[in-house]
């Protein structure tokens, strides 16, 4: 009976959340190349013609859909705009729908980093240090991922900056596994001193995941920086109704993110901060209820859809001037 008792203890404090569940699923899916996890190939199905809603190595072994980064980057540096207007296409569409929610329940290298962080060790929490740093992403994702590309890109010479010099995904992801191969052994004979000073960053970015909330996200990514454009306007997020807030900053306070309110372009939308609201203030948004809205009301979508993002605009110009 004790037996039992301790398991369902031990189950309850363990068992996966839905969000680890939907982050798990949507990792193995992104990465279901049984083939090449087996035999050291890159994919390149139809698919790998695709934006992965998250970072994703595209050397990856496993990976079936391109990395978006460096998509974005080889469409700068590419002379052909029917490219470029393909890919801000895919941004746009899963900026409208989901935001940084994506960055909560779809990136595999989010899920990396919310592994690495369980490991027990001393943890950095968030400060006006950390909060002033996240803004880093946004100056990497203007030089490294559209200036350099685009400008040598010019020249005729492609130049994805950001895959090539920092980013750490790739490198823990294919440059990691990819070479060591069997049948990629050549590949050990070209590796430099760039493969270095790339092993080096990954090494610091697996030691500070461990001890701070997902580092990467946070300072680094060019890709959470575009979707935290859209969290304002994302029909799949969390967003505060405003005349049950009471101010009380509960909410800011348990979130490891470097959020000022919540729903900025900081949050991931991961709903953490919906349980620990007292007033239950935080809830979610999402295009079903849009749907049941309009069906209650008899009110064309369009319209509810334009409320909707109206109201939200106006809650986070009021939270801005507090």
């Amino acid at each position: 009976m004790e037996n039992n008792v301790k398991k369902e203890s031990w189950w309850s404090k363990h068992k996966p959340t839905r969000r680890r569940i939907i982050q798990l699923f949507s990792a193995l899916l992104l990465n279901c190349n049984l083939k090449g996890i087996v035999g050291g190939s890159i994919f390149g199905g139809k698919t790998k013609f695709v934006c992965a809603p998250g970072m994703n190595c595209y050397s990856c072994p496993g990976a079936t859909m391109a990395c978006p980064i460096g998509s974005i980057q080889s469409a700068l540096a590419d002379s052909n705009r029917s490219t470029l207007f393909y890919v801000l296409g895919i941004f746009l569409l899963y900026g409208l729908i989901l935001g940084r929610t994506l960055c909560g329940y779809l990136c595999p290298f989010g899920l990396v980093q919310d592994l690495l962080y369980k490991v027990k060790t001393f943890k950095i929490k968030k400060s006006n240090i950390t909060r002033g740093l996240s803004y880093l992403k946004y100056l990497i994702l203007i030089s490294l991922v559209i200036i350099i590309p685009f400008g040598f890109g010019i020249a005729g010479a492609a130049v994805p900056a950001f895959c090539k010099y920092l980013c750490p995904a790739g490198t823990i992801e294919g440059a990691f596994t990819l070479p060591f191969y069997p049948n990629n052994n050549a590949l050990l004979d070209i590796l430099n001193i760039l493969f270095s000073w790339k092993t080096a960053i990954a090494l610091i970015f697996i030691v500070f995941s461990m001890i701070m909330f997902r580092p990467f996200c946070r300072f680094l990514c060019p890709f959470g920086a575009i979707m935290g454009f859209f969290n304002k306007i994302n029909l799949v997020g969390v967003y505060v109704v405003e005349h049950n807030c009471t101010n009380c900053g509960a909410c800011v306070t348990h979130c490891k993110m470097d959020v000022r309110h919540v729903g900025d372009h900081e949050c991931i939308n991961c709903g953490e901060c919906i349980d620990v609201c007292p007033t239950k203030a935080i809830k979610w948004k999402s295009f079903s209820d849009i749907i049941k809205i309009s069906k209650d009301t008899n009110t064309p979508i369009s319209e509810v859809v334009n409320e909707e993002i109206e109201k939200m605009n106006i809650e986070g110009g009021k939270v801005n001037e507090e």
